[in-house]
């Protein structure tokens, strides 16, 4: 049964998977989803939307490149510093991004 868009927003892959564990049974296309985030999560729902927000807070990483880190979750300077250089935001100090995968680090 279709349903409406009630509300449209970016969100990790870790809080698709808990949207999709709370709806109870699933059609075909959200079970394929479903099998796919539950794959690719890396920590859970809470973790990502903390880590998120703090990426901003912090570091101010606009919040959908702060999504996409936390999809990745990137182990060196030179995987995270390709999510700046695709966005082309401005160019970010090597000590800043240590920084950054020091938090990281903290959610793994």
């Amino acid at each position: 049964m279709p349903r409406n868009i009630v509300e449209e927003k970016e969100i990790t892959i870790a809080e698709a998977k808990k949207i999709l564990e709370d709806e109870g049974e699933l059609d075909p296309f959200q079970q394929r989803s479903f099998d796919y985030v539950n794959k690719a999560s890396k920590i859970k729902a809470s973790e990502a939307e903390k880590l998120v927000k703090e990426l901003g807070e912090r570091f101010e990483v606009a919040k959908d490149d702060a999504i996409q880190i936390v999809n990745c979750l990137p182990s060196t300077v030179e995987e995270l510093r390709v999510f700046f250089v695709a966005s082309k935001k401005k160019i970010i100090m090597t000590s800043k991004l240590e920084e950054i995968l020091k938090l990281l680090d903290k959610y793994r």
